[in-house]
């Protein structure tokens, strides 16, 4: 991100004092091993016991395989920008399957009496067997799907443990004030499962990218009145409507999820439309020969990554990403170029000029007037500036003062910016950028 000519510094620093992800690393080791230990006690135990109710076992288990095989996929790249994003469940039929049989507490009005090793035996080989095509065609990175998986088992296990002991007070009919108390019990304990699975996705995502827990937190809760509520919606009706009309029920009870869906799939197709619009908006400027190639890419990308170290939301590092690429796009206005593209060695005047013109080509476009706020806002002091502008100024005039020191250039460039923050660039910004930038490969000197 700082310039193919930058080398990695990495000057002698004390253990201590190296910003390590051990830590973080081990957490996310340990998750994953506690799924796994899990999965494989309940596959022993199952094996060792037998399996229940084994017409439930092959319908659920093929519910789930089939939820897998049909959920949305792409490219790396795609699986990675809805990772990054924090995106909506990518398995919505097999989650609300998994689900459903975790809290299956009858069949056909037939009492069932698979345990808690069963249900996690079920869903984890079924589950594994429908992600095996997917990681054959290499769609996704194996540590995504790894997290998947990882989620998948903890969550129906959480649900499990946390069913059956209530399932031992007796069917619908037998609960206190009829089949509405227990179907009552059943939506809470959905709503506490998805709680628990949006702590666990946030904490895991914390220990893989090390960005803070809180947002990403706060961003996996907004998920879940989306597809998430159809989710454990559906997985309340399958087990409720199971318990009273039998297995029958389940393919009916997937045509809503599957159509949700297939909406979904088609609104992010959309989504990458419009950002492959934008992205292509912000080439102009560089086949119009303003900015070097690649700079409104690179500086888009440090500038999603210092929003995430400043705790923003998912929202808003989306228009923070899109001004981050757009912020150029004034100088197509300008009559005499400006050399090389750099914009941080102008005057005061001039910045403002040029970025007020970029902000007017912006709202042109079509593209959220909160984008081109940012874009307008750029080159104001940065106790004027919203957050996002006072992100993409300081990356960008990173960007351009390492690109002309050469070798060598991020420690300057970045000791340039500190000198700055009396009036350019905001400390917390400029400081957060130094731990992106050294979490990336540099190690740099950290104040405060």
């Amino acid at each position: 991100m700082s310039g193919s000519e930058d080398r990695p510094v990495r000057p002698h620093r004390p253990a201590r004092d190296r910003p390590g992800p051990a830590p973080r690393l081990r957490l996310l080791t340990a998750v994953r091993g506690a799924a796994g230990l899990l999965a494989l006690v309940a596959l022993a135990v199952t094996l060792w016991q037998g399996i229940d109710e084994r017409g439930a076992a092959l319908a659920f288990g093929l519910l789930v395989a089939v939820g897998e095989l049909v959920r949305w996929n792409g490219s790396e790249e795609r699986d990675m920008e809805r990772e990054r994003d924090r995106g909506p469940e990518p398995a919505p039929l097999a989650a609300a399957g998994a689900l459903a049989y975790a809290l299956l507490g009858e069949n056909g009005g037939h009492a069932t009496h698979d345990g808690v090793p069963q249900i996690v035996a079920v869903v984890t080989a079924a589950s594994l067997l429908g992600c095996v095509p997917h990681v054959a065609r290499g769609h996704g990175g194996h540590g995504l799907t790894a997290d998947h998986l990882t989620r998948r088992v903890l969550t129906v296990g959480f649900a499990a443990v946390c069913f059956r002991p209530l399932h031992g007070q007796g069917g619908p009919g037998e609960w206190p004030g009829g089949g509405p108390a227990y179907a009552g019990v059943v939506v809470a304990l959905l709503v506490l499962t998805a709680w628990w699975d949006a702590v666990l996705a946030a904490a895991m995502a914390h220990a893989r990218t090390r960005w803070p827990f809180g947002p990403l937190l706060r961003d996996e809760l907004r998920a879940m009145p989306g597809i998430g509520s159809a989710v454990c919606a559906t997985g309340a009706v399958m087990a409720l409507t199971v318990a009273v009309a039998g297995l029958w029920a389940l393919p009916v009870l997937c045509l809503p999820l599957l159509l949700t869906q297939l909406s979904f799939r088609r609104y992010a197709a959309v989504r990458t439309t419009y950002r492959q619009t934008i992205a292509s908006l912000a080439r102009a400027t560089e086949i119009a020969g303003c900015t070097p190639a690649g700079h409104a890419r690179r500086v888009a990308a440090l500038s999603r990554a210092v929003g995430r170290e400043l705790g923003l939301s998912g929202p808003e590092l989306t228009v923070l990403e899109y001004a981050a690429l757009m912020h150029d796009i004034g100088q197509l206005s300008l009559v005499d170029p400006v050399p090389a593209g750099a914009t941080a060695p102008l005057a005061p005047a001039e910045q403002r000029r040029i970025a007020l013109l970029g902000g007017a080509v912006v709202r042109r476009t079509g593209v959220s007037a909160e984008v081109a706020v940012v874009v307008e806002r750029q080159a104001d002091p940065y106790r004027e500036q919203p957050v996002g502008a006072r992100i993409v100024r300081a990356v960008n005039a990173y960007e351009e003062k390492v690109r002309e020191a050469g070798p060598g250039g991020s420690l300057k460039a970045l000791e340039e910016l500190r000198l700055g923050t009396a009036r350019d660039y905001q400390p917390e910004v400029v400081e957060s950028l130094a731990r992106v930038l050294a979490r990336g490969g540099l190690t740099l000197p950290l104040v405060g």
